[in-house]
């Protein structure tokens, strides 16, 4: 069983991760999705959400963008990150599964400025 969540405004994959409406976490297994759930954002704060997020269980957290401390946080737990995503969330995590989503290392330098965070 594999967890993947889905950095979300409701159903599509959010630009910046720290402030996402959502998470849409899938657990999967044999590359089909077995659970949904959606649950809110519990807050942005520094080292936070990654922390969260491994408490949950995660294996994959996929984003648009993300800020280069979360990474780091990820990493320390083992966690892939797949950022550059756009597009339905489930969608995302079918194409994760499938081998189809490929990270584009898209990271946020400007936390002031979330709605600047591209590739």
């Amino acid at each position: 069983m594999i967890k993947i969540a889905v950095a979300s405004e409701h159903d599509m994959v959010t630009e910046h991760f720290g402030h996402c409406v959502n998470f849409n976490l899938y657990n999967a297994q044999n590359d089909e999705i077995m659970e949904h759930a959606s649950i809110p954002n519990p807050g942005h704060r520094p080292g936070f959400l990654p922390n969260f997020l491994n408490d949950l269980g995660v294996n994959v957290i996929i984003s648009g963008g993300m800020g280069g401390g979360a990474i780091d946080i990820f990493n320390q737990h083992n966690i892939e990150v797949i950022v550059g995503a756009r597009g339905d969330a489930r969608a995302a995590a079918l194409a994760y599964l499938a081998g189809e989503l490929k990270s584009t290392g898209s990271v946020c330098h400007e936390h002031s400025h979330h709605e600047e965070c591209h590739a």
